[in-house]
């Protein structure tokens, strides 16, 4: 969960309000003031919270140098062809759209949410003036809506009405759609969690399991091929029950390593950072085309995300002017989940998701209620310093705290990142070395 308190609207009950009412013994009785028909055009949204403060360009600026090796790896180190890579270029150009469009609407929505008195305050900053300020929340409803207006147009330029991967791209498209509905709703209705962990990815992740038309078989790692006398295993319904329980996981993963301005995105911006550099490797150094296929489509729905990701990071990074809402977490999951399934790399995207793996494993014992779990697990704040002191919730953000000492906000959340940055590559390392002998 994002560090923030949430805020609630309520209404005391008085004869001068609109509205009252008095319970007696088993009756209610409400009165209701008529309200004057509206004879004039609805005002301008209006609020008294100031406006929030300006995306951060400097940031956003050293992050695109990212783009440079990435170009390199798409146009000159690998031989890809040229309608492959004019896809590519299309989907990166309408990326980058809803990367600008993303940062103009964050404002707009920000203004919305507060007027509906959907805000929280930022309970890593409580003590302080910033910790007064209503942030707004559940951001993340913008990153979602831009990225699947980006990935719906995009089938006008790839796709054409017989294509065999149409079903399953909408298919994917459907899923990312209902998980972020599902998360919307969590934000306003506040769904109790054993549901929201569980129930709503398991419905969300279905569009897919039921449109899924790939193949179901692994390939036996060759140590083990000797063993048990099969180089490939078909797993028939039990691979569609692994990819329903990899949608569960994933979404779930980064909802729950949070906790810090621009932890939850910033993760986010890292992995798909690492799956777009897989999938152009993987399609440089393979001559099968559906191979190369099924890491294009990763990278068509791996773009835009990274893209729109970085439009809410501006916006989100410390400090924090928005707050994304499990509406994001819920999103980036599920997309992410839904790329590494349908790109076939499933093994290599749990390699990427080691942080939260290792976050999920130390939570394990308050998930399952061996332990006390608060509401949030986060650090302590100190406000006559400004540092965070780890407590001993099961976290990763606590288990980096306790053993690296105690560390402000931003310099917390760049450690973290910079762990995920280094299990990406670990990742990398390891299926260079691996390769040839493993698989």
């Amino acid at each position: 969960m994002a560090p923030r308190k949430r805020i609630s609207k309520t209404e005391p009950s008085s004869p001068e309000h609109p509205s009252s009412s008095s319970k007696g013994n088993n009756n209610v009785t409400t009165t209701v003031a008529a309200a004057p028909i509206p004879t004039h055009r609805k005002p301008p949204l209006q609020t008294n919270d100031p406006p929030i403060a300006p995306p951060k360009w400097g940031l956003i600026l050293k992050l695109s140098l990212f783009s440079i090796p990435y170009a390199y790896l798409l146009f000159y180190h690998y031989k890809i062809e040229a309608e492959l890579q004019r896809s590519v270029i299309i989907n990166a150009g309408m990326s980058v759209a809803g990367f600008l469009v993303t940062v103009k609407l964050i404002p707009v929505a920000s203004k919305y949410v507060l007027k509906r008195n959907l805000f929280g305050f930022d309970i890593n900053k409580k003590g302080t003036p910033q910790g007064n300020v209503k942030v707004p929340e559940s951001l993340g409803i913008v990153v979602a809506i831009v990225y699947l207006v980006v990935a719906i147009l995009f089938q006008y330029f790839n796709f054409t009405a017989d294509s065999i991967w149409l079903v399953e791209y909408n298919a994917a498209l459907a899923c990312i759609c209902f998980m972020t509905l599902l998360g919307f709703v969590d934000d306003v209705l506040d769904v109790p969690w054993r549901s929201r962990k569980l129930v709503l990815p398991s419905i969300a992740a279905l569009p897919l399991l039921m449109a899924y038309a790939g193949h179901t078989t692994i390939v036996i790692p060759k140590p083990l091929v000797p063993h048990v006398e099969m180089e490939v295993l078909d797993l028939g319904w039990i691979y569609k029950l692994y990819m329903g329980l990899l949608a569960v996981f994933c979404t779930n993963s980064i909802n729950i390593h949070a906790g810090l301005n621009g932890l939850e995105v910033g993760q986010t911006v890292v992995i798909a950072t690492a799956i777009v550099v897989h999938n152009i490797m993987q399609i440089g150094a393979s001559s099968d085309p559906e191979y190369k296929q099924a890491h294009a489509f990763s990278i068509y729905l791996a773009q835009p995300l990274l893209a729109t990701s970085l439009g809410l990071l501006s916006y989100n990074w410390y400090p924090s002017s928005v707050f994304v809402g499990d509406t994001f977490t819920y999103f980036a999951g599920m997309t992410m989940a839904v790329v590494g399934i349908l790109g076939h790399f499933s093994e290599t995207l749990l390699i990427f998701f080691l942080p939260q793996v290792l976050n999920f494993l130390m939570s394990l014992p308050q998930l399952f209620g061996f332990i006390p779990c608060p509401r949030h697990r986060l650090p302590r704040f100190d406000p006559q310093t400004g540092l965070l002191t780890g407590t001993k919730d099961g976290t990763l953000v606590n288990f980096f705290l306790r053993n690296l000492g105690r560390k402000s906000e931003k310099a917390l959340c760049i450690y973290l990142l910079g762990f995920q940055a280094i299990a990406c590559c670990f990742c990398f390392l390891l299926r260079y070395f691996l390769a040839g002998w493993y698989k």
